[in-house]
């Protein structure tokens, strides 16, 4: 093979569902690893909301916008097949931001080995962004304590489904916000959790209180929605907010208004954002925090393969529409 299939962004998209023609497929030239690079080739592509954040123009958010008419940018796993870098070898299996392409030159920055022998599916899903995330949030920020009460929206993505897990782990109660009867139904009866809501029903306010009588000590947001504004009214004193994401206004030109201060102050809450490229350097202890959990068996996950480099773009879509029941991974 002397070329392979990239994706470029090519325009900023807007509001609403993406559309196919921000992007360009092409065909590039198969490169040679040079002096201190290595060339991998990419096996399995991660898609992630963050990425929205990614195309926008936005200059000041925590993490520069893909340029135009570059390679979008995506995490993936992968396998070494040249490599002139003294610290991998051919062979290798590989992680890190890799783009959406086939193949990937690296200097070896941002690329890690991949230590646990379990498949590509389970890399992604888990010992990737989605688990050094929820890792980093809610451990790391969110600091849960035994017999505290978490309410986790997004609780069945790839993020969500994992600190819900952890959690419980911890001694926690865990009450997960979910998009259907099918999700809710997995994290509890699946995964652990002690209760769940569908946000498309009625009655959030009463399902909310009833599920968590004794208040809520710990908020992790995935989603943003109006049940935002009800889980920070029922917060008890000194809790704290982990805010992770807001998929809910991510293709909303106006994003919609946030809870009102009162409680905060009633309550001296603790609201923290957070994202995850402040951390990348943390990525070795974040495993080994992660780990642990996952060997012992008290991590469970399920990811929905897309098949070709092409099924990204409409993929994304299912961010929007929640048609998608695990991580979202493409399948080169």
């Amino acid at each position: 093979m002397t070329t392979y299939k990239a994706i470029k962004l090519i325009k900023r998209p807007e509001p609403g569902p993406v559309s196919a023609d921000i992007f360009e497929v092409t065909e590039k030239e198969l490169p040679k690893a040079g002096s201190g690079e290595i060339l991998i080739k990419q096996r399995q592509m991660s898609l992630d909301p963050a990425m929205f954040g990614w195309m926008s123009p936005d200059t000041e958010s925590y993490i520069p916008p893909v340029e135009l008419n570059t390679v979008m940018r995506s995490s993936g796993v992968g396998e070494v097949v040249e490599s002139n870098h003294p610290d991998f070898e051919v062979g290798d299996r590989v992680m890190g931001m890799m783009g959406w392409q086939e193949y990937a030159l690296s200097d070896g920055k941002g690329i890690n080995k991949v230590q646990a022998d379990v498949p590509d599916e389970t890399v992604l899903s888990v010992f990737a962004l989605p688990g050094l995330t929820a890792t980093q949030g809610l451990l790391n920020v969110g600091k849960p304590k035994n017999g505290e009460t978490l309410v986790v929206t997004g609780a069945a993505g790839s993020v969500g489904s994992i600190v819900g897990q952890i959690a419980k782990a911890e001694g926690l109660k865990v009450i997960g916000v979910v998009g259907s009867d099918e999700k809710a139904n997995w994290i509890v009866n699946e995964l652990g959790f002690d209760g769940a809501i569908n946000y498309k029903t009625d009655d959030l306010r009463d399902q909310l209180t009833k599920l968590t009588p004794d208040g809520v000590d710990l908020y992790f947001e995935n989603t943003g929605g109006p049940i935002q504004n009800l889980v920070v009214e029922r917060m008890n004193a000194h809790g704290r907010v982990v805010v992770c994401g807001m998929i809910a206004d991510y293709d909303k030109e106006v994003p919609s208004p946030g809870p009102s201060w009162v409680p905060v102050i009633k309550k001296r809450l603790t609201i923290q954002g957070f994202t995850m490229p402040d951390h990348f350097d943390q990525i070795p202890s974040l495993l080994q925090q992660l780990t642990p959990y996952v060997m012992s068996g008290k991590i469970k996950h399920r990811s929905h393969i897309l098949e070709g480099l092409e099924s990204a773009i409409e993929g994304l879509n299912m961010f929007f529409t929640g048609d998608n029941k695990g991580k979202l991974i493409v399948k080169l």
